[in-house]
């Protein structure tokens, strides 16, 4: 069991202040892994002074710099990939399809940056005026549990392209990734206080970074409700926000799509990240005259789901990462059932053999109507509601009917058709035939999915802000 009691500011782990412990807990067995001291509102103050000081020097840091440093990220982080999958399955219980997945995307999150920066234009010209695009200063990132260190290595390495230093607070629940990612920062050489982290609860060490004047800016990504607090404290002081909330994302099957492929495609999907994902495509709309069809397609995929053990490769669903968020779960099935959803697969209960872990059944729910909660409401695992539509235009009108706005997704034989369908969607993204990223394409919400945008030129630009000089 490992024992984490330092968090890491002005380039060097350091003991908190803080003294509150959270435990740390194997969601596939209950068994505790660790203990981290979680920080408090002093512990933050001394972050922010670090990342303030060293924030006069780094923005004046040339492009070339700059490259270098995520180079040197990218190297530290790509030597330990392998320890950094395995403390994921780990502590957070993610399968290793997925947590290997993550990891290349975080290493991935480096380069990507290092070409947007390479092409980008700090100084530009609009009509006389010539226009300067400079760092907004000390960034707060608030990162949860379902990639944390993704996450964390896609914000670090967009507030470094733009010249802006960070305080970094993951969620407690992944104290032993976050560890190790930071000592894999510290290896890298970082200057002095642009990498600050500290751990610690929402309510003490976010809402500090949240209230400080001396924060510029907060990138948040998370539940809508945790935005949406995130969103007001900010006003206070007009912080720049960058929010990637919640979904509830729309599967759209067109009628002249092969249905022996999408359906078990859409049965998967839905069940990335064990259902811990907000672009999970979990509301599947269908021909209402090809349900019958739909059914025993879906339910013959979900009987192939293999839930299981995170470790093993062949696993497609692991544990949810804690007990609480496997009451969720539980809930919402119930809540199915009781809104007169018809269960097509999975159901209540934990699956056989499972009962030491916070596993979940693979559930299928059918003849689903939108306006039930299990169709409206982010569940966060894996449960699919499958929803019938009379023609196209019903189903764009069932696709947008929700609160939420942040991935959706269209298949058709005509991809033409399924373009034109797909910009009729209140969504940030929407991929078309099968399960896309784009690193360097925006990505970030309609509605109350979020604010702002991430990734490529658009995700920098959040970063930096444009000052007009008139000559």
């Amino acid at each position: 069991m490992k024992n984490i009691t330092k968090g890491y500011i002005n380039g060097e782990f350091v003991t908190l202040h803080g003294t509150q412990i959270f435990n740390l807990i194997n969601p596939t067995n209950h068994q505790p892994v660790g203990q981290v001291t979680l920080g408090d509102e002093e512990d933050v103050q001394r972050a922010i002074a670090a990342a303030k000081t060293a924030f006069k020097s780094f923005s004046q840091t040339s492009v070339a710099t700059r490259i270098q440093l995520l180079e040197n990220l990218k190297q530290a982080v790509n030597k330990r990939e392998k320890e950094l999958i395995e403390v994921m399955i780990l502590e957070y219980g993610g399968t290793r399809q997925f947590c290997t997945m993550s990891l290349q995307n975080a290493i991935a999150s480096f380069d990507n940056m290092i070409t947007t920066l390479r092409h980008f234009e700090f100084q530009r010209k609009s009509g006389n005026t010539f226009i300067q695009l400079t760092p907004v200063g000390v960034v707060g990132i608030i990162t949860p549990w379902n990639s944390s260190n993704s996450f964390i290595c896609s914000k670090l390495a967009t507030a470094i392209a733009a010249g802006c230093t960070v305080v970094v607070k993951p969620s407690e629940m992944s104290a032993l990734q976050t560890e190790l990612l930071t000592a894999c920062f510290h290896e890298a050489g970082l200057p002095k206080g642009v990498y600050n982290m500290v751990n610690g609860l929402g309510n003490v060490v976010g809402t500090a970074i949240t209230n400080h004047p001396d924060i510029a800016k907060i990138s948040f990504t998370g539940s809508t409700v945790t935005g949406k607090q995130i969103a007001r404290s900010a006003v206070d002081t007009v912080k720049r926000v960058t929010l990637e909330l919640g979904g509830k994302s729309p599967n759209i099957i067109l009628e002249d799509a092969d249905f022996e492929q999408a359906i078990p495609q859409a049965v998967f999907g839905a069940y990335m990240n064990s259902g811990q994902a907000c672009i999970a495509p979990t509301r599947l709309l269908v021909p209402k005259d090809r349900l019958e069809t739909v059914n025993q397609l879906a339910k013959a995929a979900a009987a192939h789901v293999v839930v299981g053990n995170p470790a093993d490769a062949a696993t497609n669903v692991g544990p949810m990462v804690s007990e609480k968020q496997f009451e969720r779960v539980q809930h919402y099935i119930q809540v199915g059932l009781d809104e007169g959803a018809t269960l097509l697969a999975g159901g209540p209960g934990k699956p056989a053999g499972l009962e030491e872990g916070n596993f979940v059944k693979a559930t299928i729910f059918t003849n689903v109507r939108n306006d039930m909660r299990i169709a409206q409401e982010e569940i966060f695992g894996p449960v699919l509601s499958i929803i019938p539509y009379e023609n196209e235009e019903d189903a764009i009108t069932i696709a947008n009917d929700t609160m939420y706005g942040l991935a959706a997704y269209v298949t058709s034989a005509n991809e033409a058709r399924a373009l034109k369908v797909a910009s009729r969607i209140d969504a940030g993204r929407v991929c078309i035939n099968g399960f896309k990223h784009d690193p360097m394409a925006p990505f970030g919400g309609f509605k109350q999915s979020g604010l702002g945008r991430e990734f490529g030129v658009y995700g920098l630009e959040e970063y930096l802000e444009p000052k007009s000089i008139l000559l």
